[in-house]
């Protein structure tokens, strides 16, 4: 049975594939727009299921509150800069700036969830609650994905 930080440690991994081969297009071609819509979709989609399965849970903990409060406002950060990237030419020097703003930040929010929030879940969280918040998690984002 899988828990819930290789559940969400899978979709992190679709997340920095999909920024890497973002960063390697040029201009406004079809593929990077492809790609950035997938990446947003991916982003919106995890964010979203994330905080209903997992940070609602470390919500109610004392340890682990501060942390998932300051995961769920960089889900935040994220979102208004992917807001902003699609207000801007694709094929301008600032989109790839603001993109790489993008990768930096998803990039530095990812791995301080891996490096700091899941070892505090991981003492909040019984093994029993770890692996249910993984199916429950997997559930909603096969449906997110399907819809």
């Amino acid at each position: 049975m899988s828990t819930i930080f290789e559940k969400l440690r899978e979709d992190h991994e679709v997340q920095r594939e999909l920024m890497n081969s973002i960063a390697s297009t040029s201009g406004d071609e079809s593929v990077r727009r492809e790609q950035m819509k997938l990446l947003k979709e991916e982003l919106t989609e995890h964010a979203a299921a994330e905080e209903r399965h997992f940070y609602s849970k470390l919500m109610a903990h004392d340890n682990s509150q501060d942390k998932a409060r300051h995961s769920v406002a960089e889900h935040k950060d994220i979102d208004d800069l992917v807001e902003e990237l699609e207000t801007i030419d694709m094929s301008s020097p600032q989109w790839l700036q603001k993109f790489k703003d993008l990768k930096h930040l998803v990039e530095h929010h990812l791995e301080e969830e891996e490096q700091e929030v899941f070892q505090v879940a991981g003492k909040e969280l019984t093994d029993n609650q770890k692996e249910v918040l993984a199916e429950k998690y997997d559930n909603d984002m096969e449906r997110r994905r399907s819809a």
